[in-house]
């Protein structure tokens, strides 16, 4: 009993400290964010004060460098005073992200000269404000309320999860809505992908591979599949079984969205679509809303996860005002960005 009670309070002291040692390395991150802004902004302003031509220019930045060095140690270098001069010049027009920890508070330092908030360390801004400013707020959004870490960031950049985002919600919508659409998704459309990227399942393209292989890698990679799928989801479990009229059913992939709340239920095929996959997921969909779903839950969202699909096919299948099934075609490689980034052409800005 004695061990138990000294294992008790360890636990507890080891958790506050790692919560303190997690809030220190927050803090520090965001004050040298904020530090770097203001740095950049002296250095722009002192430029534009004197009219300063771009060689002179360098010349103040390198004469600035050494001593920076001097009294600071490492960190001051050219390159990464260049670099905080243009984080200055990307973010120095924009507007404050109301992005909010649970319990209201701010996530980040502010700057002292704008109401600019910087929720994301030092390094994820150097990725970012390489992009263009509406794909930079939108990854750095939902960064921020997904807490990637710089190596999922790219992840998602690489995947083209801004264009595969904006593609989804409407092929000939508006960018804003869009977007905001998949940020605070309020229906079922809002928040299904098409393609969904599953890159990090290992598997090839070229290769045979079964319906069941294919689930148990998804099953394998259960945190980033969670994440490939969208905001708000929860695994509940695999082949799903429920009796209908004396006979057995299974449902590859059952989650739970929490933002929607609904049971989601995913069916793979790893061959073309037909429609009779369409009807099976009714069914399905059928099945729970009737007898699972309680009353204040909303109605059942039904996924088709295939690796080719006939759009006209899905449309013909699916009623008019469908809102509860859905067929998205699922890749096992990193799609093109410039291919997706031609599409973003017929979506307004």
């Amino acid at each position: 009993m004695k061990l138990a009670v000294k294992d008790t309070l360890f636990n507890e002291i080891k958790s506050l400290l790692d919560q303190a040692r997690t809030h220190v390395i927050k803090t520090v991150n965001t004050t040298m964010v904020v530090t770097y802004f203001e740095i950049g902004r002296l250095i722009v302003e002192h430029e534009q004060k004197g009219n300063i031509k771009a060689e002179y220019g360098e010349a103040t930045l390198k004469q600035l460098s050494d001593q920076l060095t001097h009294e600071f140690g490492k960190g001051f270098s050219v390159t990464n005073l260049q670099q905080m001069r243009a984080f200055y010049l990307a973010y120095q027009k924009q507007q404050t992200l109301s992005v909010k920890s649970p319990k209201g508070k701010a996530l980040s330092a502010v700057s002292k000269t704008t109401s600019r908030q910087f929720t994301l360390s030092w390094s994820h801004y150097l990725f970012l404000m390489r992009l263009s400013e509406t794909e930079r707020n939108f990854y750095e959004t939902e960064a921020t309320q997904n807490n990637w870490s710089l190596r999922e960031l790219k992840r998602q950049f690489d995947s083209s999860l801004y264009e595969r985002i904006v593609l989804s919600k409407d092929k000939k919508g508006v960018l804003v809505d869009n977007l905001k659409k998949y940020h605070s998704p309020e229906k079922p459309e809002d928040m299904v992908k098409d393609p969904y990227v599953l890159e990090f399942l290992g598997l090839e393209a070229s290769q045979k591979y079964s319906e069941t292989e294919l689930e148990e890698a998804i099953i394998d990679k259960i945190e980033h599949f969670l994440l490939e799928l969208g905001k708000g989801f929860a695994f509940i479990g695999r082949q799903q079984r429920f009796t209908f009229d004396e006979e057995h059913f299974f449902v590859d992939l059952v989650f739970y969205n929490r933002l929607l709340k609904c049971f989601v239920l995913i069916d793979l095929k790893i061959g073309k679509l037909k429609h009779q996959d369409l009807g099976q997921m009714q069914m399905y969909v059928n099945y729970y809303d009737r007898f699972v779903k309680s009353k204040d839950e909303n109605p059942t969202i039904g996924i088709v996860l295939c690796k080719d699909k006939n759009s006209s096919l899905v449309e013909i299948t699916l009623p008019k005002d469908n809102g509860q099934i859905f067929a998205s075609q699922y890749r096992l490689y990193l799609p093109t960005k410039k291919e997706l980034k031609a599409q973003l052409a017929d979506v307004e800005i």
